[in-house]
């Protein structure tokens, strides 16, 4: 028996925090590299974009049923068993000789991925008690923002300097340091169920989010009238929705969705798939505007969309001094109506406008989003039990994915329906500024949809995420969870 003298809190951030930042980061990374690869393996760019479509359906197919695996083999064995695995399969990419290889790899990656991110999220909620869920929700929000705008950045020092196989192998020391100090130092943390396989849940749900995740990834690249994306949108949704009859009619779903009659469990996954589209149609917009439009590298693209990182940790410290005082329900607003005013704001860049007044906007529109990712994160399991902490992560999960494909596919599609690039009368080419401005547009609306479900946020809901440690509650409360000692 090893004993660790590690507080349970301070290891699970730890591991969460690289893990996270790895899976995540990997979505964004990934992009820079595709062109390299594509020229590496002789093939087309509409061929390469299975490499990115393998990862974003593997990653679907896994989160619903990650909340079943955690409950029964322990949070801990699975969360450790899919670090090992992204691991490996990051080194597996780094060395595939061809696109079938890369595509087989990616595909690892993502469920490993798939399981990461719920598994370690509900392993944070039961470790830390409803006072200190502020802590948890400025711990999730380092990994969830700093990671995809670092990806750009990083994945473009990489091929420039070594190859695009480095935006792999950069995941494997960092991988194996944090699979070694979760073995020695992570707690299990476990909820008992010996509820049986839901088989029909799994592969409806993985399925349905499969198709759709492949239509709303490649229906604007190929058209939303190509059969083959319509063809997997009206499966994907038609599979989602039987999935939803028959999860609501057996006693162990594969997902628990009789947790979304809780009001306030809703609102916030209603939130997070408004928000989290906006803010992702947005970090898509922004790129495309400045290499095509403006026609700067891309490292200069990436520093250039950075900032909102950067306002986002703002945005968090400031907030979680804040929300005792001002309560969940107006933060949330503000940050919607801030967030989407600064998005609008993006109209203003133009040809010549310097790029410093987009660094700032985006900064500020990082700030306003982590006063929205805060709160919302808080409340969402300010009244789910411990035992219902596995399966609402991987339904909140879940929704933040599909929030994420469904704002890329929207600012994409309006603006290539708009066109990125217009002829002049006499004959020439030139970007087209108008679609990238409806585009940040469009995301704003999508941010500014979700300020019906702030408002109907009630604060005395969320009272025990608001008291503040040493005033409202002795600091000796005791974890909702108890913790067990981990095994060597």
């Amino acid at each position: 028996m090893y004993h660790s003298k590690i507080n349970p809190k301070v290891s699970i951030s730890i591991v969460f925090v690289i893990a996270m930042f790895m899976s995540i980061m990997d979505s964004t990374i990934v992009n820079t590299a595709l062109p390299s690869i594509a020229r590496d393996f002789n093939i087309t760019g509409a061929s390469v974009d299975a490499i990115v479509v393998s990862y974003l359906v593997s990653l679907a197919v896994i989160i619903p049923a990650s909340g079943w695996l955690g409950d029964r083999f322990g949070s801990r064995r699975i969360f450790l068993g899919a670090l090992a695995l992204f691991t490996l399969a990051s080194a597996l990419c780094g060395l595939a000789n061809n696109l079938t290889e890369l595509v087989l790899f990616r595909t690892l990656q993502g469920i490993a991925g798939g399981a990461l991110t719920p598994v370690g999220n509900a392993m944070l909620i039961r470790t830390f008690p409803p006072a200190e869920r502020v802590q948890v929700s400025r711990i999730l929000n380092i990994p969830t923002v700093i990671a995809p705008a670092s990806g750009p950045v990083l994945g473009g020092l990489l091929v420039t300097s070594f190859s695009w196989h480095w935006v792999f192998f950069v995941n494997v020391p960092i991988g194996i340091a944090a699979l070694i100090f979760g073995i020695l130092f992570l707690h299990e943390s476990r909820e008992s169920s010996k509820s049986r396989f839901d088989i029909p849940g799994f592969l409806l749900a993985g399925i349905g989010l499969a198709l759709t995740m492949y239509a709303l990834s490649e229906g604007p690249n190929y058209g939303w009238s190509n059969p083959m994306i319509l063809g997997s949108l009206i499966g994907g949704l038609l599979l989602l929705a039987i999935f939803i009859f028959v999860e609501l009619r057996i006693a162990t779903p594969m997902l628990n969705l009789r947790l979304m009659r809780n009001g306030l469990f809703r609102n916030s996954n209603l939130i997070t798939v408004l928000t989290s589209a906006g803010f992702m149609g947005v970090l898509y917009a922004t790129p495309l505007f400045l290499q095509e439009a403006r026609g700067v590298d891309a490292l200069t693209s990436g520093l250039t969309t950075f900032p909102e990182a950067l306002g986002v940790i703002t945005g968090v410290q400031i907030g979680s001094r804040l929300y005792p005082r001002i309560g969940p329900r107006r933060m949330i607003a503000a940050g919607i109506i801030s967030a989407s005013i600064m998005m609008a704001a993006l109209v203003v860049m133009g040809p010549d406008t310097n790029l410093w007044i987009m660094r700032i906007l985006m900064f500020l529109i990082g700030m306003s989003m982590g006063n929205i990712f805060l709160p919302n994160q808080a409340v969402a399991f300010a009244t789910i039990t411990a035992s219902e902490t596995g399966q609402a992560s991987a339904i909140y999960n879940t929704q933040r994915q599909v929030g994420s494909a469904i704002g890329v596919a929207i600012a994409s599609t309006v603006i290539s329906t708009i066109g990125a690039i217009h002829t002049t009368t006499s004959g020439a080419t030139e970007p087209n500024y108008f679609a990238y401005h409806a585009g940040f547009i469009t995301s704003a609306i999508l941010v500014l949809a979700a300020i019906g479900f702030a408002l109907a946020i009630r604060d005395k809901d969320a009272a025990a995420t608001m008291r503040q440690k040493g005033k409202d509650e002795p600091t000796s409360e005791p974890l909702e969870l108890a913790v067990t000692e981990v095994s060597a």
